[in-house]
């Protein structure tokens, strides 16, 4: 019940509430907490986890290593303010796509899947590097981001563990098929602004 709720809250909440470009504290903690203060970002790690956790080997590491490196590729060309695709719409359909291949159960072949969460983390990655050169600290920033970054990764390999168990396979489907319906709201928001 209580994850039916919480689910049904972040299908409602607005996207993109960590990206709100007014400059940041700056320094760990605030980059620790960044993370978590956008649904859209956080259920992206926690489905990027859940994908590799699937997936299993070398996707279990490979897909939470490969994230926060490409993601800090694309912090810096969000801090060199170099063009690309509208940001929020990118970091929804994240939220979207890995919903629904965790749902839907797909075994992305190694490089197909390395290649779909690295062009995810672009997105992310960018809309952070917007912000970055606001933080009063942005190298304690960085490390806190990352760290929060990793552990939301982790939350998710451990739900995607659950698939081991007997019926855990439902779970980890059911959990991906309510992270990809979040994403839809965030779509949809992310369009209508």
């Amino acid at each position: 019940m209580a994850t039916t709720i919480f689910f049904g809250a972040l299908f409602f909440a607005q996207p993109a509430l960590a990206h709100s470009g007014t400059g940041l504290a700056g320094g760990f903690l605030s980059g620790f907490l960044h993370p978590l203060s956008g649904f859209d970002h956080m259920l992206a790690m926690v489905a990027v986890g859940l994908w590799g956790a699937f997936l299993g080997r070398p996707l279990i590491v490979a897909l939470p290593v490969i994230f926060p490196t490409v993601m800090a590729f694309g912090a810096m060309l969000g801090m060199a303010n170099v063009p690309i695709p509208p940001v929020e719409f990118g970091i929804a359909l994240s939220v979207v796509t890995l919903g629904v291949l965790i749902a839907g159960g797909i075994r992305a072949p190694v490089w197909a899947a390395a290649l779909i969460v690295a062009v995810f983390a672009i997105f992310h990655g960018y809309a952070h590097g917007k912000e970055l050169p606001s933080a009063a600290d942005p190298i304690g920033y960085s490390v806190g981001f990352v760290l929060s970054t990793g552990l939301l990764h982790v939350v998710g390999i451990g739900l995607g563990m659950l698939h081991k168990v007997r019926g855990g396979v439902v779970i980890t489907r059911a959990v991906g098929g309510l992270i990809g319906l979040a994403g839809l709201g965030f779509l949809y928001a992310a369009i209508m602004s």
